[in-house]
């Protein structure tokens, strides 16, 4: 893997505070060309945890996507070395189909504080505000919810509507809260997507030259619309956490949100007992 495909650290920084991160047009013309007819015909399923290198067949089209330098180097920035592969599926939204799916994340409840799945969202056409695209809320990853908990609302300030040229590749956090929405346009809509489980710890395995850059603390501070005043203090808690596990420093904290909160002194001071039975002594003033 060159590090010339891997993401900068200001670049994983963003996703850790977006939960999602987007290619226009990575994928070759030829290859959109192609896609379609692969796609409908369906690409065939692989066992839960099959890895990467082993669940789509030599010279395929998948294998192929996944192997375009940007895209190896995003899927290695984010889980490392041959992740395994949880599903992967074909999404065909038909023309004037009528339906859309509820706001939701692709889990139950994750407590993981230091790891995640990435998704690969593969689109082989340009996608028109009509065609429907994919709904997502940024910044939405790291707040716990229960897979369709939020399917009752229907609009958040700030979500966004997917309008992206063909052979777009959009990567997100398995927690962040989507859905697929209606095809009003007279053209059948094609999604491919991938789900990757981790297989190693995920440190630092992107481009490190820049994990200091003053940007990168930036973009850890990004607010969205949608948080409430209060409780929008606690995604950038909890981004800082993640960050600090996938850069290895529990010392990181830009403006401090951790630090307050995890304050706990282990030095004791001289002369102090710490006997409640034994009678104080007055300490000598240095």
């Amino acid at each position: 893997m060159h590090r010339k495909h891997l993401l900068t650290s200001v670049q994983m920084a963003r996703f850790v505070a977006y939960g999602s991160h987007r290619i226009d047009g990575v994928v070759p013309a030829d290859m959109n060309a192609e896609a379609t007819d692969v796609l409908r015909a369906g690409i065939p399923a692989v066992p839960y945890g099959t890895p990467l290198s082993e669940t789509f067949a030599d010279g395929s089209f998948a294998q192929r996507l996944v192997q375009l330098p940007e895209i190896a180097g995003a899927i290695h920035s984010f889980v490392g070395p041959d992740p395994a592969v949880d599903h992967h599926a074909v999404h065909i939204r038909k023309a004037r189909e009528g339906d859309a799916q509820n706001l939701h994340g692709d889990a139950i409840i994750d407590v993981r504080p230091d790891a995640f799945d990435v998704q690969l969202m593969y689109y082989p056409q340009e996608v028109t505000l009509e065609m429907g695209g994919t709904l997502s809320v940024p910044g939405s990853h790291l707040r716990r919810t229960n897979e369709s908990d939020t399917g009752r609302y229907q609009n958040l300030l700030g979500q966004t509507r997917l309008v992206c040229p063909a052979g777009t590749v959009v990567f997100l956090h398995h927690g962040i809260w989507h859905g697929g929405r209606r095809n009003d346009s007279d053209v059948d809509r094609y999604m491919f997507k991938i789900r990757f489980n981790p297989t190693v710890r995920q440190l630092r395995l992107w481009n490190t030259d820049d994990l200091y850059d003053p940007a990168v603390a930036a973009e850890l501070g990004t607010r969205f619309p949608w948080y409430e005043n209060a409780t929008g203090r606690l995604e950038i808690y909890n981004r800082v956490l993640l960050w600090r596990a996938l850069i290895g420093d529990d010392s990181y904290d830009p403006d401090y949100w951790v630090t307050r909160v995890t304050n706990r002194p282990a030095r004791v001071v001289a002369g102090r007992s710490l006997n409640p039975h034994a009678p104080a002594r007055v300490e000598e003033m240095a």
